[in-house]
């Protein structure tokens, strides 16, 4: 593969996973108050360790860190109540601190989690890749809207006209598209969807001129980092819900990927999410995660290179180290990004299923399993205050419908499964042991 073919679907990786980075650190600086300078450095330290995180994930660290498998890595919003939970009452520098001490505690438990692989079987992660895909489509869906239900164009065919022409682009070039022209279908959707765009309105380069030209946040930007006990345990707990999130869809990248996910090479994958603490902690940057949207990207184009994901680590390096080029990433519309990444994370629901196929759900309890934890996963999903009542360390942990799938997955086929009970007659069809199936 070429030089420029490399970089432009680098690119194209980039720009379907930009929205979703930025968001977590203008969330976070809203809520905690922020002004808009500094919530820009948080933005840029943001850019720049999903960078450096993405690519040690494509490229490995010798047989320390990274996967060296083709993933784009980014801030996570399995990390944000917590944040705004501890800064609300601690302050952001004990944000920090606690995201210091996950970071330690994520490179330390990363073999240990690893050597779990033989309890993530098709059955727990066909199910949590499809929660994972199911749950980010209204996240899709939030960005052709609006995000305000009240506002007078909110879904109006202003908004939904531009985001069905990229929909239609997407289709129509992975329909006629050959070659390379294909592979990059959905770069040439947001370009052309960005152009239909300009006549709603949409497309506003104000902001480029005020944007300088270098910005890094310095270490430390807020004072020494504080570790209250409190928080500590709660960002640490997140880890495990990012290890859970990360391992779905690593396994799904080695479904499209054909590659084989082991526990050691599972181990260095996870344990470079505890290093995006240890980054994100000293830069003032937050949690990285394996992004589902590129893993559906890389189920449409079909493209498995590394190589891919490592310019795409390299273009987010420079977008932290010059807000001038990111303010040009992040005036493509709302609704123009939001319809690509419907159809990817659409496409992330349909690997989980594909993998669900391999689960033979048709033998022993395996279909209750993947019934249960999908309709507990999506819970919080349809019914987004679920857990209200609950106290806020059980809503942080609960009221995410991924971990609650993982949880219910995992522990139902570790019950029905791995009990060594011996399967009754009607459980093993044709002589094959139901059991089987989830091993």
């Amino acid at each position: 593969m070429s030089a420029a073919r490399t970089v432009l679907l680098g690119l194209q990786h980039m720009l379907i996973m930009y929205t979703g980075c930025v968001t977590v650190p203008l969330v976070f600086g809203a809520a905690a108050g922020l002004d808009e300078r500094t919530i820009g450095l948080l933005v840029n330290a943001d850019l720049l360790v999903a960078g450096i995180v993405t690519a040690v994930q494509s490229l490995g660290l010798k047989k320390v860190l990274g996967l060296r498998m083709p993933v784009v890595t980014g801030a996570t919003f399995s990390a944000l109540t917590s944040m705004i939970l501890i800064q609300g009452q601690y302050g952001v520098r004990a944000v920090y601190g606690a995201m210091l001490a996950a970071g330690v505690f994520g490179l330390l438990v990363a073999v240990p989690f690893s050597r779990l692989i033989r309890f993530f079987p098709p059955l727990v992660t066909g199910v949590v890749i499809t929660v994972v895909g199911l749950s980010l489509i209204g996240t899709a869906g939030g960005m052709i809207a609006g995000p305000d239900p009240a506002a007078a164009d909110y879904a109006s065919i202003r908004r939904l006209a531009p985001a069905a022409a990229v929909i239609a682009i997407i289709v129509l070039l992975a329909r006629v598209g050959r070659g390379f022209v294909g592979r990059i279908g959905v770069l040439l959707a947001l370009v052309l969807g960005t152009a239909l765009a300009v006549p709603f309105g949409f497309v506003d380069f104000s902001g480029l001129a005020a944007a300088p030209w270098f910005g890094l946040t310095s270490p430390f930007l807020f004072g020494a980092p504080s570790f209250p006990v409190a928080a500590v345990v709660s960002m640490c707990i997140v880890m495990l819900v990012i290890f859970t999130e990360s391992t779905a869809s690593i396994m799904a990248v080695g479904e499209a990927t054909g590659d084989r996910v082991d526990s050691p090479r599972l181990a260095r994958g996870l344990a470079t999410d505890g290093f995006s603490g240890l980054l994100g902690g000293v830069f003032n940057a937050f949690l990285d995660t394996v992004y589902a949207q590129n893993v559906g990207l890389i189920g449409m184009t079909r493209v498995t290179s590394r190589y891919v994901t490592a310019v795409t680590g390299a273009i987010l390096v420079v977008l932290g180290l010059v807000p001038k080029i990111g303010g040009l990433v992040a005036a493509l519309p709302g609704p123009v990004i939001g319809a690509a990444s419907l159809v990817l994370f659409a496409m992330v629901a349909m690997v989980g299923i594909s993998t669900l196929r391999r689960a033979e759900l048709d033998h022993g309890h395996n279909l209750t399993i993947a019934a249960t934890a999908l309709g507990v996963g999506l819970l919080p999903v349809f019914v987004p205050h679920f857990y209200h009542a609950f106290p806020a360390a059980v809503q942080v942990i609960a009221g995410s419908g991924i971990i609650d799938a993982a949880v219910v997955a995992f522990g139902l086929n570790l019950l029905f499964n791995h009990t060594g009970r011996k399967p009754a007659a009607e459980d093993t069809e044709s002589g094959t042991d139901g059991a089987g199936a989830g091993n």
